[in-house]
């Protein structure tokens, strides 16, 4: 789910910081520039460590610092087929939106959550619908109640558009859609009463 990348980059440190450690000051002006971006190798999370320092040019008439600076980053960027527990977030007609905290852009689309299915108004929220799996004579409600185990299904990095409605959800430049529909995914609560079968038992 996580994983440690080597960069390199320009890195302009302003005037205000010069009175700081370098390596600080560079950190500082790194994690400006990456904390929560999402690049091509993923979302940066992390600065880990810098690596090596060069330069220190000042631009006639800038008064920065610029540095030619290489350095590891942590990444979030899940695999394809990886599980993950995350908790819910809010849910409509067109599946789950889930949450890991730090990335809330985990989507859980109608056809992969579990069948016999039915989505109904949510009667303590009513501005929310609500997903509910039919299982043999009892109903499971997916909710905020417990972690949901996903099962990573694809990742993509929608374009920046041009033109975005007044009334358009913000713009995920990283989408995760993932599937609960098979066993041991969903909320945990679903499984937690399957006692595993000894070895003895024949």
């Amino acid at each position: 789910m996580f994983c440690l990348s080597e960069l390199e980059d320009t890195v302009r440190v302003p005037p205000s910081d010069l009175n700081l450690p370098l390596e600080v000051a560079i950190k500082k002006a790194l994690q400006k520039l990456f904390l929560d971006k999402v690049l091509s190798i993923g979302l940066c999370v992390s600065i880990y460590g810098i690596k090596s320092i060069e330069g220190g040019f000042v631009l006639p008439g800038d008064g920065a610092a610029t540095y030619k600076v290489r350095f590891r980053i942590v990444v979030f960027r899940p695999f394809v087929g990886e599980v993950i527990a995350a908790k819910f977030k809010e849910s409509d007609s067109n599946g789950l939106r889930l949450t890991l905290g730090f990335f809330e852009d985990v989507y859980v689309p109608a056809p992969l959550i579990p069948t016999p299915n039915r989505c109904e108004p949510d009667p303590y929220n009513r501005n929310q619908m609500r997903w509910v799996w039919k299982y043999g004579d009892d109903e499971f409600i997916i909710d905020d109640s417990c972690q949901i185990k996903f099962r990573v299904e694809n990742i993509s990095y929608p374009p920046v558009p041009t033109e975005r409605a007044e009334d358009a959800k913000p713009f995920a430049p990283m989408v995760v859609t993932g599937t609960i529909d098979d066993d041991g995914l969903g909320p945990v609560s679903w499984w937690e009463a399957c006692a595993p079968i000894s070895d003895d038992e024949d």
